[in-house]
C-alpha cells in the first residue's frame, strides 16, 4: 500500500527547489548590479519583489492544478510514487492509470502536480534565504527580520497544507485554506515591499503634508474594511471552485432559469465533509451546489459596489494646504476600476462560457492582484512612517517651545528653599 507521505524523496525536492530559486536569485543579482544598487534595504527590496512575482505565479499554477484535477496527479507527498519526478515513477503510474484509466492519476496530470510543488518549493527557498539574511543584515538598515521569518511560517503553514490537500484527498475546505493561505502570502510579501518602497516624489514639504493626511485618512481605514470585505469574497470564490460549483448556474443573471432556484445551504456549507460528500455522508446535491454559487454570487454584488465606491473615492480624495487640493491617487483609483472590471468580465465568463480555462485563471489571477493593490494602498512606506514618528515626537515640544526652561534642572534650587 502506497504510503500517503513518504519523506524518501524530502531532500532531493528541496535541493531542486533550492537550485530552482538559484535563477531568479542570480538574475537580482545581475540586474541589481547593472543598476548600481547599494545598501542591504535596496537588495532586501528587489529580491522581495522578485519573490512576490514567483508567489503570484505559483497562485496561478496553484488553480491551473486544480482546474486540470491534477491534485492527485502524485497522491503522494512530497514526491511521486516515492520518487523524485514522474520520469522515475513512470511504471507506477503506468499501472495506476492502467487500473482506473479515469481516475486521478495520469501522466500528464502528475507532472502538472509535480510542477506545482517544484515552484512551491523554489518559492520556500526564496522565502527562507530572505530569512537568513534579514537576520545576518539586522543592522544594516533594513526591514526588521521578523517580516521575513512570518513569512517563513507561512511559507511552511503552506507546504503542511499542500501535504493535507494529498493526504486528505482534495477535502474542499484543506484546498480552500490553502488557497487563503496563498492569499496571505501574497499580502504579506506586498506590504513588505510596500514598506521598502521609496516615498513619492514631491517638491517642498509636500511629499510630508501628504503622508500625514493619508496615514489619518478616514478613506484609509475604508480601504482596509473593504480588503477584508475582499477575502471573504475569495474563500466564497475558493469553495465555489474547490467544490466544482461554477457550472451549477450556467446563465446570468438568472439561475436555472429562475431568479433563485431551489437551493440547500446547510448541505453546501457544512465544512468537514470530503469534496462531493454532504454532512450525512452522502453525496452533495444539486440544490447544495446552487446554494454555493449563489452565494459568491450575491456576494460578488456587494464587492464590486464597495470597491467601485472606493475607487471613485479614493480618485476623488485630495489634500489641501500647500499641496492646493492635488489628488494623488487618482492612478490608483484608474488601475482598481481596471482590476474590478477585469474580475467581473472574468467571472461572468466562468459562467455563460462554460469555465473555460483561460477565464477561470485570469479569475484567480485578478483576485490576487486586487488584494496586492488594496494592500498596497493601505501600507504606508517606511520613510513616511519614519517621518510621522519623528513629527508626533517634536509635537510637545513645538507645542511648548519654553518648557524646557519653565522646569527645575538637576541642581537647581527650589524656589521655597530660598
Amino acid at each position: 500500500m502506497l504510503a500517503l507521505i513518504n519523506l524518501n524523496p524530502a531532500v532531493e525536492v528541496a535541493l531542486l527547489g533550492a537550485a530552482l530559486a538559484v535563477l531568479p536569485a542570480a538574475w537580482v543579482l545581475r540586474r541589481g548590479r547593472q543598476q548600481g544598487l547599494q545598501g542591504w534595504p535596496a537588495w532586501q527590496r528587489v529580491l522581495t519583489v522578485a519573490t512576490l512575482f514567483l508567489t503570484l505565479d505559483l497562485v496561478v499554477f496553484g488553480a491551473f492544478t486544480r482546474l486540470t484535477d491534477s491534485g492527485l496527479g502524485c497522491p503522494d507527498w512530497p514526491g511521486c510514487y516515492g520518487e523524485l519526478s514522474p520520469f522515475q515513477a513512470h511504471s507506477d503510474i503506468s499501472a495506476a492509470q492502467a487500473a482506473l484509466p479515469g481516475g486521478p492519476v495520469t501522466h500528464g496530470k502528475a507532472w502538472i502536480e509535480m510542477l506545482h510543488r517544484y515552484l512551491a518549493t523554489g518559492v520556500g527557498a526564496l522565502i527562507t534565504a530572505l530569512m537568513l539574511l534579514a537576520w545576518r543584515m539586522r543592522h544594516a538598515g533594513g526591514l526588521s527580520p521578523w517580516w521575513a521569518t512570518a513569512t517563513f511560517v507561512w511559507v511552511c503553514a503552506q507546504g503542511a497544507f499542500g501535504a493535507l490537500t494529498v493526504t486528505l484527498k482534495l477535502q474542499p475546505i484543506i484546498v480552500t485554506g490553502h488557497l487563503l493561505g496563498a492569499v496571505l502570502g501574497v499580502a504579506m510579501l506586498t506590504a513588505q515591499v510596500r514598506v521598502l518602497s521609496p516615498r513619492l516624489c514631491m517638491p517642498g514639504d509636500a511629499a510630508d503634508t501628504l503622508d500625514a493626511a493619508w496615514a489619518g485618512a478616514g478613506l484609509r481605514r475604508v480601504g482596509l474594511a473593504v480588503l477584508l470585505l475582499l477575502v471573504v469574497q475569495i474563500a466564497s470564490g475558493a469553495w465555489v471552485s474547490t467544490n466544482y460549483a461554477v457550472l451549477a448556474c450556467s446563465e446570468f443573471p438568472t439561475c436555472q432559469g429562475q431568479w433563485w432556484p431551489d437551493t440547500d445551504f446547510r448541505a453546501g456549507f457544512h465544512l468537514l465533509r470530503p469534496l462531493g460528500g454532504d454532512s450525512e455522508a452522502g453525496y452533495l446535491t444539486l440544490a447544495g451546489l446552487t446554494a454555493i454559487h449563489l452565494a459568491h454570487r450575491c456576494l460578488a454584488l456587494v464587492v464590486a459596489l464597495a470597491l467601485a465606491t472606493y475607487a471613485w473615492r479614493l480618485g476623488r480624495w485630495q489634500v489641501g494646504g500647500d499641496l492646493g487640493g492635488v489628488r494623488p491617487w487618482r492612478r490608483e483609483a484608474r488601475v482598481l476600476v481596471g482590476l474590478l472590471l477585469w474580475q467581473l468580465t472574468s467571472g461572468l465568463s466562468n459562467v455563460v462560457l462554460g469555465w473555460p480555462l483561460v477565464a477561470a485563471l485570469a479569475h484567480t489571477l485578478g483576485a490576487a492582484l486586487l488584494v496586492a493593490w488594496l494592500v498596497r494602498l493601505w501600507v504606508l512606506p517606511r520613510g513616511a512612517i519614519g517621518h510621522l514618528a519623528q513629527a508626533e515626537a517634536e509635537v510637545p515640544q513645538r507645542q511648548n517651545p519654553t518648557a524646557r526652561h519653565q522646569g527645575h534642572h538637576p541642581g537647581d534650587a527650589h524656589p521655597a528653599a530660598s
